[in-house]
């Protein structure tokens, strides 16, 4: 989120082309709010009186208090979903579906303080980590229904998508939240590229072996799959931590699930 010194002009304000934007004004004004007097004690009334601007002009831009929080990701979820949709037969899907995740970070990294200044609002209100929950659960479809698609007709098709959307989603927000409880310091693109890579590597098409196909197992390996790795959290400690599971490649993918389900102690 960036803002600008441009005129926007859409109320006719006094002093307009001083300010900026107005969405943009909204959401710093609902910031300094919930900051200074707390998410719950502050009203839509408060926030539009602060940006001085009317009730209309709020609702034009976010349904709800809730959708302030989250100004950016509508239109990232809208620009991720055109980027599947623009993807050719001979993108590796696996891969495709990383890049797209890499998308999200770097709505985030545009505004590091916002983003972080964020999180730490959403950890203190519970019915902003619900909606944050349905906005990841709303990239995860997306992921999901590309996947879905690349994968129609092959055993366990819309097993696997679901499995690896999930992988994407976990890896991705694991190393994010790391770099957002750091204050938003250090190379966020590499946390998660190092993260997105282990997804790769547990469920991407060798080299090779052409795009959306899976590598052929060996009759070693159809007679008696090997087992997966074990589960390895990246991170431990904290609540709101993403537990990424790695296995094998060729481990079916009962046992991947059942190594998830462990991992989290649901096995």
């Amino acid at each position: 989120m960036t803002t600008s010194s441009a005129a926007s002009g859409r109320d006719g304000t006094a002093g307009a082309a001083a300010r900026p934007p107005m969405r943009e004004a909204l959401v710093a004004a609902a910031f300094r709010l919930f900051l200074e007097r707390g998410y719950e004690q502050t009203t839509v009334d408060d926030i539009v009186a602060l940006a001085g601007v009317g009730r209309r002009s709020f609702f034009r831009y976010f349904p709800s208090k809730e959708d302030v929080v989250f100004p950016d990701h509508e239109r990232c979820l809208t620009d991720m979903t055109a980027f599947l949709a623009a993807s050719a037969e001979t993108d590796e899907p696996v891969r495709r579906v990383c890049d797209a995740a890499r998308q999200v970070l770097l709505m985030y990294a545009e505004n590091p303080a916002f983003s972080v200044q964020r999180y730490r609002l959403t950890k203190k209100v519970p019915g902003l980590r619900a909606y944050e929950l349905s906005v990841v659960w709303r990239y995860e479809r997306a992921l999901a229904d590309y996947l879905r698609g690349r994968f129609a007709g092959r055993p366990d098709g819309i097993l696997r998508a679901d499995v690896i959307a999930a992988a994407v989603v976990a890896a991705h927000n694991n190393a994010l939240r790391s770099w957002l409880r750091s204050d938003g310091k250090g190379d966020a693109s590499a946390a998660v590229d190092h993260a997105l890579g282990l997804v790769q590597q547990a469920f991407g098409t060798p080299a090779g072996a052409g795009a959306g196909t899976a590598a052929p197992a060996s009759a070693a390996t159809q007679a008696e799959p090997r087992p997966a790795a074990p589960s390895r959290p990246v991170t431990a400690g904290h609540p709101d931590d993403v537990v990424v599971v790695v296995s094998r490649r060729d481990a079916p993918l009962w046992r991947v699930v059942q190594e998830v389900e462990t991992a989290l102690g649901r096995g």
